[in-house]
């Protein structure tokens, strides 16, 4: 497969495409539509390509104990894990409904199936693509499921072994070729020793044939502008209104004014990749002129004399001469007319 693909209609990632940028919103909102579709708006304004959410039907994703569990933590919203994860689930309806209101400001909708049952729902909700969450990672029959739907695919990495990541790849790659892997480390909020973004570069070279992204829970914007900068091509970081709201993501999530910083940031760090192709720009020329060194003589040079290397020097000189960069290929040639100490040796005047 290239090394570039449609992930959503309209917007190709990978190659010299503008890395994808996911807000995801994940569970900040609290459990409120309202708030939902503010946050909606705010990644829109920033320049986020998606604004994504974290879908589940919850039994098929916990087991009765998991969801029976007392959870009394200061960011719980119930007495049991199952009570908590109500709260923060929206119904089928209302992600229709958030779906409407993303496509009527102009962002995508995206959303992690956090099981086989959500990922049945978000393919007949139409999603552009289908977000794997690291928990999910290694469940290689979800990973069937989900590839056989046919809609492109971003698969976080986080808790996963590379030996692992070669599974992930020799599972979705026969039935998908549409699909990425971004490094992450599951840490909220993540330090910055445990990021090791050298791991995109070890993706790189083991999947040489698809778009290499990164998924980060860190604070601040260095980092993921890093990791632009050695070739991601799908970013997700969390977004939330307020980082002391109640929920364990919140911390390790980007304000309003952050994402939209980091946005830009990102936008001009892509600019400075530019061209592979190294050569004097056309920005340069004025300070070429003015700054940019010349061969000239360091003694009178009579014409028909061959030249070596204590008859030449370099300097900023006027007019221009014979660039030093080439300055051996003078040795043992020729002048058609002969120069004086300090003037230019120029190509015109070789024989």
């Amino acid at each position: 497969m290239p090394l570039e693909f449609e992930l959503a209609p309209g917007r190709m990632i990978g190659g010299d495409h503008p890395c994808f940028f996911i807000a995801e919103i994940g569970q900040n909102h609290q459990g409120d539509i309202n708030i939902a579709k503010q946050m909606i708006k705010v990644a829109k304004d920033a320049g986020a390509d998606c604004a994504k959410f974290q879908k589940s039907e919850l039994e098929f994703k916990f087991n009765k104990a998991a969801l029976e569990r007392p959870y009394t933590t200061k960011n719980s919203w119930g007495v049991t894990y199952g009570e908590h994860k109500r709260h923060l689930e929206f119904s089928h309806e209302q992600y229709q409904e958030l779906k409407a209101y993303a496509e009527s400001v102009g962002i995508l909708l995206g959303a992690s199936g956090m099981d086989e049952k959500a990922i049945d729902f978000l393919d007949e909700l139409g999603i552009a693509f289908l977000k794997v969450g690291s928990g999910d990672t290694n469940n290689l029959p979800y990973l069937e499921h989900a590839a056989k739907k046919g809609r492109p695919m971003v698969i976080s990495s986080g808790m996963q072994t590379m030996d692992t990541m070669k599974k992930v790849y020799n599972t979705v790659k026969p039935i998908n070729d549409k699909f990425c892997i971004l490094q992450c480390t599951s840490a909220y909020p993540l330090e910055p020793e445990d990021v090791h973004l050298n791991i995109i570069k070890e993706y790189q070279k083991e999947f040489p044939d698809i778009p290499i992204g990164y998924s980060g829970h860190e604070n601040g914007m260095s980092i993921t502008l890093a990791a632009v900068a050695m070739g991601a091509k799908v970013l997700e970081r969390h977004i939330t209104l307020d980082k002391t709201w109640k929920g364990s993501d919140h911390s390790a999530s980007l304000e309003p004014s952050e994402l939209k910083e980091l946005i830009s940031q990102i936008r001009i760090v892509e600019r400075a990749m530019g061209s592979r192709v190294k050569k004097m720009r056309s920005c340069e020329l004025f300070t070429h002129q003015k700054l940019g060194k010349s061969v000239v003589a360091a003694k009178d040079i009579p014409a028909d004399t061959a030249m070596t290397l204590d008859m030449l020097t370099v300097k900023v000189a006027e007019p221009k001469g014979y660039p030093p960069e080439k300055i051996f290929d003078l040795i043992g040639k020729k002048l058609k007319k002969g120069v004086e100490n300090d003037d230019s040796v120029t190509e015109d005047n070789l024989q």
